[in-house]
């Protein structure tokens, strides 16, 4: 005898249409500033207004839905002063951890990790969801090997801006996001030369943080 199928219950429901609608957005099937209708999305996701209502409150928290008028909830963007104030924070926070890194008696083990998290970065040729997850792993990768559970938590709090911030430009930003502008990073850290592992990741916040606030070119 066959056994049935165990049904899915609402907890999982939630966690699907929670993955599918974040996969949505940082994919770029929605872009920022576009409705997210409960109707449409529980019609397409094949669940309820309900569901949908939890895992959109979910990516609230996560920074990637805003609700406006009428409580009418969309992608969030971010204005350019907010895209600064992002990448400042960044900055500060990636400083932290190279700092702690470079402290560390474990230095040479978290070069190598880091070189190991550079070479899924690409300089050319890969889809651009592709890039963003590579280049949001690698400094993610950084702040993990700081060893501060704290700063860690921190970044992540602030990721789904740091995705929405990527999103408000375009594919051609792709350039910030390859290896040979992360590479400095881990060749400062491996001489464990501090002031310049801090100004490279200075530089290289404040300048994706001005890339992200230009207008896209036109084609």
């Amino acid at each position: 005898m066959v056994e049935p199928l165990t049904s899915l219950d609402r907890s999982t429901l939630r966690e699907r249409a929670l993955e599918s609608l974040r996969s949505a957005i940082i994919s770029g099937q929605y872009r920022p500033g576009d409705h997210l209708s409960e109707v449409e999305l529980a019609t397409s996701l094949g669940v309820s207004r309900g569901t949908v209502r939890e895992a959109l409150r979910h990516l609230q928290q996560e920074g990637l839905v805003t609700a406006g008028n009428r409580g009418m909830l969309r992608v969030s963007s971010l204005t350019p002063t907010e895209v600064r104030e992002l990448f400042q924070v960044r900055a500060a926070l990636e400083g932290m951890a190279v700092r702690e890194i470079i402290a560390s008696p474990r230095r040479e083990a978290a070069v190598g990790a880091l070189r190991a998290a550079l070479e899924h970065l690409s300089d050319e040729g890969e889809d651009f969801p592709a890039r963003i997850e590579a280049d949001l792993a690698f400094h993610l990768e950084l702040c993990r090997l700081a060893g501060n559970s704290m700063l860690v938590e921190a970044w992540q709090h602030l990721e789904g801006r740091m995705r929405i911030a990527i999103l408000n430009g375009a594919a051609w930003q792709a350039p910030m996001m390859a290896r040979d502008r992360h590479a400095p990073i881990v060749d400062a850290i491996e001489r464990a030369d501090v002031s310049t592992a801090l100004r490279v990741v200075d530089e290289h916040m404040a300048s994706a943080a001005e890339r992200f606030t230009e207008a896209p070119r036109q084609a």
